[in-house]
């Protein structure tokens, strides 16, 4: 156990509701003795927060997206860390790290990086020049600064430190090992889960329902879902697609252990990000005893390789996409090959295993 003189202080942009990945990680420094805040921002969507073992502070903005945004959560987040004393700050990929080494330097505190994703890379970013060249500034500039930096898999961690100079530890999106709760399978339903935004292939998926003798759940909101509607009734498939919205994190998992197969699928030239991704819902999945669809990309692949838990497609036409969602649904010997071995990877790849690795690259850093 480490001391509560050490407080760390989280920053995301987000309204920290549906982020399970900062909940971990808050928890389980906490858990260690560790003092932790997690600071994001209110929406007018936000749903009250749920008690966390952690402190969480969301801030009010006046601006709720573009560049304005941006800049007026940066401030805003600047001042706070100014006016409160922090030993640890921590944030949470590019568009949180400017305040947290501006305030590192001034206070001589310890700056942590922890890159979700390939910020610059994402889709929402490779196609503005301008917005691009912004943010591959930023990362140039603070990333070599900080003290303690880590990310989501191997992949992104070499080209990180060849890129920007800095070493980056591995910390994975994996799931809590909990017993699976509701594994009856009453019915038979695809599920995607995440941000439905441009890239995940939800279109293709959406249209290879016509050939697919199943339902399928939206599970997330995002920049694509009024147009992922919209496609729905032109398809007329309203009886067959279902959107759930934001649901939340305890009763997603209810859904997720009551699927039949999830879908974690990437479009192609989506950027560097994507390609090297390794997403939450593939653990989700894994971790829920369920075999999906992923993307033949070199993380999913080499996991898939070890453990063979996946369905991986080259090619992501809707046509494909149904012929291989029902070898699924109708190939039982396959399906049950992949769920046994989800149920045996869940136990070796897990958060009570990572959080050692959490643990050990704080506790360098401590007081």
């Amino acid at each position: 156990m480490t001391t509560s003189k050490n407080h760390i202080v989280f920053t995301v942009i987000n309204d920290l509701t549906y982020d399970q990945r900062m909940q971990r990680i808050c928890t389980s420094l906490t858990n260690a003795g560790y003092k932790v805040t997690l600071i994001g921002r209110n929406l007018a969507s936000s749903k009250p927060l749920v008690d966390q073992p952690f402190s969480q502070i969301r801030l009010q903005l006046i601006f709720t997206k573009g560049k304005l945004f941006y800049l007026e959560y940066n401030l805003r987040l600047l001042w706070h860390l100014w006016r409160h004393s922090y030993t640890i700050l921590g944030a949470v990929d590019l568009d949180t790290l400017v305040p947290a080494v501006l305030i590192g330097r001034w206070k001589g505190k310890k700056v942590v990086y922890d890159a979700h994703e390939y910020f610059s890379e994402l889709p929402e970013v490779i196609h503005r020049p301008l917005v691009q060249k912004i943010w591959e500034k930023v990362a140039f500039w603070g990333i070599p600064k900080v003290d303690l930096a880590y990310t989501v898999n191997q992949s992104l961690a070499y080209l990180f430190k060849a890129k920007y100079g800095k070493k980056f530890e591995v910390i994975r999106n994996v799931s809590y090992l909990k017993p699976i709760l509701n594994a009856s399978k009453t019915e038979k339903y695809i599920l995607y889960q995440g941000a439905v935004n441009v890239g995940r292939a939800l279109p293709e998926l959406i249209t290879a329902m016509q050939w697919v003798d199943c339902q399928l759940y939206i599970c997330g909101k995002g920049d694509v879902y009024e147009k992922c509607v919209a496609l729905v009734k032109k398809l007329a498939l309203e009886t067959k697609v279902k959107f759930l919205g934001f649901v939340a994190p305890n009763d997603l998992r209810k859904i997720t252990e009551g699927a039949t197969i999830g879908y974690n699928c990437l479009a192609p030239h989506q950027g560097v990000s994507y390609f090297l991704s390794l997403a939450n819902k593939f653990f989700d999945y894994i971790h829920a005893g369920i075999p999906q669809l992923a993307t033949n990309y070199p993380e999913y692949r080499k996991f898939n390789e070890k453990y063979e838990v996946a369905i991986l497609l080259k090619e992501l036409s809707p046509s494909i996409i149904a012929k291989k969602l029902t070898f699924l649904l109708e190939n039982r010997t396959h399906y049950e090959r992949l769920r046994e071995n989800c149920l045996q990877a869940r136990e070796e790849v897990n958060w009570q295993v990572e959080e050692k690795e959490l643990l050990r690259i704080y506790k360098d850093i401590s007081i």
